[in-house]
C-alpha cells in the first residue's frame, strides 16, 4: 500500500515495543540487532544481525528502509553524518543525537542556552577534580562523556585520592570524563516529549522515577504531589530542549527536583525511554507509537493518561537462581490481577538485568502502587504469596 519502512538500529526491548506499535500503524519495521537472541530479533521477522558501529553494515541495513532511528545511542556520530550525507533519512539526526551521546556537548549547549544544569567541568586530572570540589564541595560526580547508561560510567567520589582511582577505572574504557556537582535532590523526575520534523510537539505527564542501584525501578505518572507550576516548567524545559537541538522523535529529559522546588537537567535520551514505558498500556498514544509517528512526520497522537494514576515497576532477573520458572509467576500475577499489564522482553533472566515490566493504573495511588509492586516482586521471586 506504499506505507514506509522504519529501520531501528539496536535489537533491545525498545525496538521490540516499537515494532509492536508499528503493527497498529500499518508501517513496516526492520531491525539491526546485535545477535539472534536479542529481544527484538526474537519477534521481528527479517531482522538483520550486525553491529551498529560497523559503517558498511549500517549502509546495507539503510538501503531497505525509508527512515533510520534508534534503540540506543551507541552508534558512532561520524557514521550517522556519513549516512545523512549519502541521503539516508536519519531521525533524530546526528546533529541532535550527539547531545544524547556526548555529555560534554550536552552540558555545553544547555548551559549556553541558559537551561538549568548542575555545575560541571571537564575532568582533566585529579587536581582539576579537587579544584572543582573546592568551589562546589565534596562529594562530586565523575562521569564518562560517552557510553554510560543505567548508572554505568557514573561514580560519586569524596576525595582527591578516591578520584585518582575512579578516574583510572573509568578511563579504562573511555578517555574523556567530566565532573559534576553532587546535587542533594529531593527526587528524580522525567519529562517526555515527542517532536516531528515540521515542529509539532506533544508532552506526556511529568513522572516520578525511583532508581535501584542506579537503574530505574519504578515510575509513577503523574509525579505525586508535584506542583502544577513545576510540572509546567519541566514540560517547558523538555519542549525547549527539543526545539533548541532540533530533535525528531521522543526526547526524555531526566530532571532533579531540589528542595526548593527548582529543577536541574540530569540526562537526555532521544528515543523511547524506561520512564515512558507506562504509556504503552496507560496512555491514549504510547511513547513508542509517537516516536514512530514523529520520525515519519505523521500527526502526533494524544499523550494523556487513561487513568488518574499509573505505576510501572521494572522486573529484574532474580538474584537467587533457584527461583522457580518466571512463566509460572507470570501466570499467577495475571490471574491475581486481571487489570494488570505485564510486558516481558524475551531475555534470559540474570541478576540485575531488566527482563520486563508491569503496569497498573487506577483511581487510587496507594492501591495502584501496591498492585504494581506486588506483581513485580512476585515475578522476581522476592515474595511467594
Amino acid at each position: 500500500m506504499g506505507f514506509p519502512v522504519v529501520g531501528i538500529v539496536g535489537g533491545g526491548q525498545l525496538a521490540r515495543m516499537m515494532a509492536t506499535a508499528a503493527v497498529g500503524l500499518g508501517v513496516g519495521v526492520r531491525v539491526l540487532a546485535e545477535s539472534p537472541g536479542s529481544s527484538a530479533a526474537r519477534t521481528v521477522p527479517g531482522t538483520l544481525i550486525g553491529d551498529g558501529a560497523d559503517l558498511d553494515r549500517l549502509r546495507t541495513f539503510a538501503r531497505g528502509v525509508d527512515v533510520l532511528t534508534f534503540d540506543h545511542e551507541q552508534v558512532p556520530t561520524a557514521h550517522l553524518v556519513r549516512l545523512a550525507d549519502e541521503g539516508v533519512v536519519v531521525r533524530p539526526g546526528p546533529e541532535a543525537l550527539v547531545h544524547a551521546q556526548d555529555k560534554v556537548r550536552m552540558r555545553s549547549r544547555l548551559t549556553a542556552a541558559g537551561l538549568p544544569c548542575p555545575a560541571w567541568a571537564r575532568a582533566v586530572d585529579a587536581d582539576s577534580v579537587a579544584g572543582f570540589a573546592a568551589r562546589h564541595g565534596w562529594p562530586v560526580v565523575l562521569k564518562t562523556t560517552r557510553g554510560g547508561y543505567d548508572g554505568k560510567g557514573v561514580e560519586v567520589v569524596s576525595s582527591r585520592d578516591q578520584a585518582v582511582a575512579v578516574m583510572a577505572s573509568l578511563r579504562a574504557a573511555h578517555d574523556d570524563l567530566l565532573v559534576e556537582q553532587h546535587v542533594p535532590f529531593v527526587r528524580e523526575l522525567a519529562a517526555l516529549v515527542a517532536r516531528s520534523p515540521h515542529g509539532q510537539a506533544v508532552a506526556y505527564p511529568v513522572v516520578e522515577s525511583v532508581a535501584r542501584d542506579g537503574v530505574c525501578a519504578e515510575v509513577t505518572a503523574p509525579a505525586p504531589g508535584l506542583a502544577e507550576a513545576t510540572a509546567l516548567e519541566a514540560a517547558r524545559i523538555a519542549l525547549g530542549i527539543a526545539g533548541l537541538l532540533g530533535v525528531t522523535g521522543l526526547l526524555a529529559v531526566e530532571l532533579f527536583e531540589t528542595a526548593g522546588g527548582g529543577l536541574l537537567v540530569n540526562e537526555l535520551a532521544m528515543r523511547p525511554h524506561n520512564t515512558g514505558h507506562w504509556s504503552l498500556d496507560a496512555a491514549v498514544t504510547s511513547q513508542f507509537e509517537n516516536h514512530l509517528r514523529a520520525v515519519l512526520d505523521l500527526p502526533l497522537g494524544d499523550p494523556r493518561a487513561r487513568a488518574p494514576w499509573t505505576v510501572m515497576a521494572n522486573v529484574f532477573g532474580p538474584v537467587d537462581p533457584s527461583v522457580p520458572s518466571m512463566y509460572d509467576a507470570f501466570r499467577h500475577v495475571m490471574a491475581r490481577d486481571p487489570g494488570l499489564r505485564v510486558q516481558m522482553y524475551g531475555k534470559e533472566p540474570r541478576a540485575g538485568r531488566k527482563v520486563g515490566h508491569v503496569t497498573a493504573y487506577g483511581g487510587d495511588l496507594a492501591d495502584t502502587r501496591e498492585r504494581a509492586r506486588h506483581a513485580a516482586a512476585y515475578l522476581m521471586g522476592e515474595i511467594d504469596e
